[in-house]
């Protein structure tokens, strides 16, 4: 494909490049200063040959169809809180490429934003909040005009200062695949940022893996900052990779450190170039041995050319979440400012069952969501994994509606909700019913966080290359992202230059 910019999209782009030369410019890890934290580090060219891009190296999930309510009135799936899939998106966009569509997730791009639902009660772990209106991007001749049912969560806040103690275990991948500054030193960075907000209760160690492994800190409380700080920065990198053996050491570590009723948590931090040891979806099998065991993993993905597939993967199997860093800011986000929800578990093995009335509904599809599909069965089957809410998370899913004829206010679809308080407890069940009167009659009518969420499905949808996006309508998602978004919000701000940028690297028709 050949890319083409139009005015609009090519002073974005310039700014971009230029943001970027500026942020790897702006760096100094030896004497912490950090420059430039807004800016994008200048990534390394991704390789052109197909075989060398790790990046790519995804198995195939077709997008999800729409679903005939008389045959199957019922859609299950466990809830997502990842992001990388839209921050690393962004650090190729800023770069000046499109990103494969394989790599976009259009649950995480929405994901990455927090939306302004209301707090949940004071007994409650989360709120549950649901919308309907027009689609504004079904096509015109569609048979029965399709709507947008939005599902979102809300889970309640933990400060900093009230989290449960933590036991961190940092796996950081030291191998020469990890020298540049967009990577082994981007991961320094966000453990200097975590460090800062660490407490006497909390351990911290630190394990690292090149060829080998090596435990560089052993398990240390979080008051001893000057220690846990030399360790960081004494780390440097060289030899290949064997994340089978760091990943099982890390785990040894977090289960010989393990807090009763902590946040007990291996952190891996690598561009996921696997090269020695088990690979794939044997390293996978690695860590479902020990997600039983109540420790949970986050992995962090650093590098443009890195295994996406691998990193989200053992996230996804592993009750883990899965965050991708491509900025310094990005880095403070995820471990300064909402420390809580990359670390804390809120709600463990949350899973949405959506049931659809076939008086009121002819079909449904669910809206990204294709790796956290589940049968209807498992969602009361507690020994069924689900993914883990974080404090302060909100949760947005979209279903695409067609509606029946009938005028009856009827109930349009019962959505349950099943979550553990606490890894191993029970599950509970909290149930919600939309009904017919709830319609909105327009698309305008929509709250801003239904309509910018919309304008993000979207986008993300044309990046994807989706069967269910009608034609690359960036200007359109530009202006509901923009009528819908917050002036104050840099996220939301950030969102519409980055739609200008990609419609500019767009292939003509």
């Amino acid at each position: 494909m050949q890319p083409h910019l139009n005015t609009r999209a090519l002073l974005a782009t310039s700014l971009s490049l230029t943001a970027l030369s500026l942020g790897a410019c702006g760096y100094q890890l030896d004497d912490g200063i950090y420059a430039g934290d807004n800016f994008y580090y200048a990534p390394e060219p991704a390789p052109a040959n197909p075989e060398e891009r790790p990046d790519l190296d995804h198995p195939v999930f077709e997008e999800n169809p729409f679903v005939d309510t008389a045959e199957e009135s019922t859609s299950t799936f466990s809830v997502d809180v990842n992001t990388a899939s839209y921050t690393y998106t962004r650090g190729q966009l800023r770069y000046g490429q499109l990103p494969q569509s394989e790599q976009v997730r259009i649950e995480e791009f929405i994901n990455f934003f927090r939306f302004d639902y209301p707090e949940p009660l004071d007994d409650e772990r989360f709120s549950i909040n649901m919308e309907i209106a027009p689609s504004y991007f079904a096509p015109e001749d569609v048979e029965n005009e399709r709507h947008l049912l939005r599902i979102g969560l809300r889970a309640a806040d933990v400060s900093v200062e009230d989290m449960k103690p933590s036991n961190l275990v940092f796996l950081i991948d030291v191998s020469g695949s990890m020298s540049s500054d967009n990577r082994l030193p981007l991961a320094q960075r966000a453990m200097h940022t975590m460090l800062n907000h660490l407490r006497p209760q909390d351990s911290v160690a630190i394990q690292t893996y090149a060829g080998g492994t090596g435990t560089l800190l052993s398990p240390t409380a979080g008051d001893q900052k000057e220690t846990i700080a030399n360790a960081i920065d004494s780390m440097a990198s060289g030899g290949s990779t064997n994340g089978e053996a760091g990943l099982a050491a890390a785990y040894n570590l977090a289960e010989a450190a393990f807090i009763e009723g902590g946040n007990n948590r291996v952190i891996i931090i690598s561009d996921g170039d696997f090269n020695v040891g088990r690979t794939g979806e044997s390293l996978v099998d690695l860590v479902r041995d020990f997600r039983d065991r109540n420790i949970a993993i986050t992995t962090v993905g650093v590098g443009m050319s890195y295994n996406d597939a691998s990193m989200e993967a053992l996230a996804r199997d592993a009750n883990g979440n899965y965050l991708y860093l491509d900025t310094v800011a990005e880095a403070r986000r995820a471990f300064g400012e909402e420390l809580p929800s990359t670390l804390e578990v809120i709600a463990a093995d949350v899973k949405v069952q959506v049931a659809f009335n076939p008086e009121s509904v002819i079909r449904y599809r669910l809206v990204g969501y294709e790796k956290r599909l589940l049968n209807n069965e498992d969602f009361e089957d507690d020994a069924r994994d689900a993914a883990d809410v974080g404090p302060g998370h909100t949760v947005t899913a979209l279903y695409e509606i067609e509606l029946t004829d009938s005028e009856d206010d009827l109930m349009l679809s019962e959505v349950r909700i099943r979550h553990k308080p606490e890894f191993g407890e029970e599950s509970i069940e909290t149930t919600q019913l939309i009904k017919r009167s709830q319609v909105l009659d327009t698309f305008e009518q929509a709250s801003a966080n239904f309509r910018f969420a919309t304008a993000v499905a979207e986008f993300a949808a044309i990046l994807k290359e989706s069967e269910f996006s009608h034609g690359a309508r960036f200007a359109d998602v530009h202006a509901i992202a923009e009528a819908a978004s917050d002036a104050e919000n840099p996220h939301h701000q950030e969102l519409l230059e980055l739609i200008d940028v990609a419609e500019g690297l767009w292939p003509q028709n």
